[in-house]
């Protein structure tokens, strides 16, 4: 039969012991003494529960009390050095180690297995103490939430810092990006021997044959601008990317559109998927044949894990929070922002000016995207420099109000069409991806073909 766990109410005696209360409230801390004692009993009676425990629990401090938690790193230790982990072993490691009176002494180890009859139900022992782990976090990140709302900080940066809060007490964060070189050298060459035999790390894939030759994809991490003059085919670049990941490869995307309602997003969505007329779907002139291509395209394009949010005058913080709901709930391989100039930082902090503002939202975007560990593609506008000059064609120094864009990106982007500015140009119909910075690889201009009645680029030889 289960003990009670401890919630509220005044614990037995053998309960008690470093049972801590909650200065504010005095009340008591949620655990469960026996779970955890069963639990570590059954570790040493059984090999196979050793596996089954590592399994339920998250790491370091799911155990409420400190000898617990001393003895559960022990068991760890040996096990994966290849060693039994029984009272004895254990015993001795910790007597080793300097910790064996901070663990209860040897009877106290001993006393873990005496407690337990049988090993089978450590996993679901494990499940307790993982259950009351969880609502002790939740305990202190409410705590610390209730001390931003009095600090008098900066509202937004305060907000960002309870949403921060609430994700470490679920543990939603990778671990730390730290290690001895040598830790995971297995990985390492395992990684090396991949790129060898496949040619290249692949990462988001946009449908760009040339493109992705060039950067291998985007990867996690990675913050890529993508530029261009007023109404030439920014928003277009950006869904086609979203839509190779999404649709075609089927990987979780996130679409964050500040200019155009999340019904334009579909609409372009579907002539470029179905090759319909963008202006036959909102002239509502479609014809015959496009409504087939729709109902042939419909299936595949609704099952796509594509999120598209439209909400207006969206802050980073908003869509910080809202990326980080989503990779919880089905996972997130993309983010797509457009745009840079529609966003706003949401700080009441007052800034100089609208550059130190863009400067301010480009870090935060760096990041989300180090922190989510997904890459964030953000279409920004030119400033006029291209009008100004003979070629028209851009360069990174155009990107408008903050230098900090390009310093903080790791790919920009540049658009370009010789016929958005002579109709009579020999190149019409195609556009020029400019890649002007990338910081793990060389830079080039890759030719696509611009079939903006489809509201999509494609490769060259795809016309």
């Amino acid at each position: 039969m289960r003990a009670d766990r401890t919630q509220g109410r005044r614990p037995a005696p053998d309960e008690g012991a470093g049972v801590s209360e909650t200065d504010e409230f005095s009340r008591q801390l949620p655990f469960d003494a026996a779970a955890e004692r069963s639990v570590l009993g059954g570790m040493m009676l059984s090999e196979d529960a050793i596996a089954d425990v590592v399994e339920v629990l998250e790491g370091s401090g799911d155990f409420h009390s400190p000898a617990h938690e001393i003895v559960y790193t022990a068991i760890l230790a040996l096990h994966s050095g290849g060693q039994p982990a029984d009272p004895i072993t254990v015993t001795n490691h910790l007597r080793e180690q300097g910790l064996l009176g901070k663990a209860g002494g040897g009877s106290g180890v001993h006393d873990l297995i005496s407690a337990v009859p049988t090993a089978a139900n450590a996993e679901h022992h494990a499940g307790i103490i993982r259950d009351c782990a969880i609502r002790r976090r939740l305990i202190k990140a409410g705590t610390q939430i209730v001390q931003l709302g009095y600090d008098g900080a900066d509202a937004t940066e305060s907000m960002d810092a309870a949403q921060a809060e609430l994700n470490d007490a679920a543990r939603v964060r990778e671990d730390p990006d730290s290690a001895l070189f040598g830790e995971d050298v297995g990985d390492l060459i395992s990684e090396l021997e991949a790129l060898q035999r496949d040619g290249h790390a692949t990462g988001v894939l946009t449908g760009y044959t040339d493109f992705d030759g060039l950067t291998h994809g985007l990867h996690p991490g990675q913050m890529i601008i993508v530029a261009g003059r007023p109404a030439l085919g920014k928003s277009t670049l950006g869904v086609d990317m979203a839509r190779q990941a999404a649709i075609h490869d089927g990987r979780p995307v996130a679409f964050f559109s500040l200019e155009m309602s999340r019904r334009e997003v579909q609409h372009r969505i579907i002539s470029a998927e179905a090759r319909i007329g963008l202006h036959h779907i909102r002239g509502g002139s479609m014809t015959d044949t496009d409504w087939v291509r729709f109902s042939q395209t419909l299936p595949r394009v609704q099952a796509a894990p594509l999120t598209i949010d439209a909400t207006p005058n969206q802050t980073i913080t908003q869509i910080k929070a809202r990326c980080r709901r989503l990779k919880q709930r089905g996972g997130l391989d993309l983010v797509v922002i457009d745009y840079l100039q529609l966003l706003s930082s949401g700080s009441t902090r007052r800034t100089e000016t609208r550059q130190q503002e863009v400067s301010d939202m480009s870090r935060a975007i760096k990041l989300m995207a180090k922190e989510l560990e997904v890459p964030v593609v953000v279409l920004a506008q030119l400033n006029r420099g291209p009008e100004q000059r003979t070629d028209k064609k851009p360069q990174v120094s155009d990107l408008r109000e903050s230098g900090s864009l390009e310093q903080d990106a790791d790919l920009v982007i540049l658009l370009h069409r010789e016929d958005a500015y002579d109709k009579d140009s020999p190149r019409a119909g195609e556009a020029d991806i400019i890649v002007g910075k990338h910081r793990n690889g060389p830079t080039a201009t890759i030719t696509v073909a611009a079939q903006l009645h489809y509201s999509r680029f494609v490769d060259m030889a795809r016309t």
